[in-house]
């Protein structure tokens, strides 16, 4: 059973930093792209940052420079180092699993999600 489980989010001011977990399981986690997407209130789901099977890292151009995505392949796990963070940044931040099976397939996995709040 595929499970991608979040942890980290929570409240914090302007300028801070968190960090957001996502464990995998159920899947052979390093060979997949790892991928970081959020959704604001009343806005569609965009993507944040990904990190590729080689650990080949892009980001959304909203946060280069202040967010880090990281993967450890022996914990099964992907990192979103967040710092610098802004009110803009506030919404629900969901982990991603996704590979190409076949030319038109894609398995594509996600967490539950992680409420991430930037109020002062």
């Amino acid at each position: 059973q595929v499970q991608l489980v979040e942890s980290g989010g929570g409240s914090v001011q302007p300028g801070g930093s968190l960090r957001l977990s996502c464990a995998a399981s159920g899947f052979v986690f390093r060979i997949y792209v790892m991928g970081w997407y959020r959704q604001a209130p009343g806005k569609e789901r965009e993507w944040v940052a990904s990190i590729s099977s080689s650990s080949t890292a892009n980001y959304a151009d909203f946060v280069k420079g202040r967010f880090t995505i990281s993967r450890d392949n022996e914990k099964n796990t992907v990192y979103l180092q967040m710092s610098s963070l802004k009110v803009d940044d506030t919404a629900v931040y969901y982990c991603n699993a996704h590979r190409r099976v076949a030319a038109e397939t894609f398995n594509d996995y996600w967490g539950q999600g992680t409420q991430v709040t930037v109020s002062s």
